[in-house]
């Protein structure tokens, strides 16, 4: 069992994965990573999520961002969305994609390229139930 699984929606994320799990190596806390576009390889990602025993999901995701509302809408577990920065809007897009989920979709937004808040975030949620 790992506590947090790492999902990018692509390749491209990587940095800001890296500075996710790097909080959570320092805390010692369990974590797994994939890179799964919620748009590209839908059935991967349902795949994942249906083998995954992870506690909390931190997805990272740029331009429309669909990746963490996608995990959110698909398992009971905490979802925590990091919008990447982009070239055409600045990562406004997946900024107000994120933050933009529809009534029974809850997702957790952190601010843009922040893996290390997401990371934070999950240490604190998986606390939760250790108090």
């Amino acid at each position: 069992m790992v506590d947090v699984s790492i999902i990018c929606g692509s390749t491209s994320d990587v940095e800001v994965a890296r500075s996710a799990w790097t909080i959570l190596e320092e805390h010692g806390v369990s974590f797994d990573y994939q890179v799964i576009s919620a748009h590209r390889d839908p059935d991967r990602l349902d795949a994942h999520l249906e083998t995954c025993d992870a506690r909390v999901f931190i997805c990272i995701a740029g331009l429309s961002a669909a990746l963490p509302g996608v995990v959110a809408s698909k398992t009971k577990r905490p979802v925590i969305g990091v919008p990447v920065s982009g070239k055409l809007m600045g990562g406004l897009d997946a900024l107000l994609s994120i933050v933009q989920m529809p009534k029974g979709v809850p997702v957790a937004c952190v601010g843009l390229d922040n893996g290390q808040n997401a990371s934070l975030l999950a240490i604190r949620m998986l606390s939760l139930r250790d108090d």
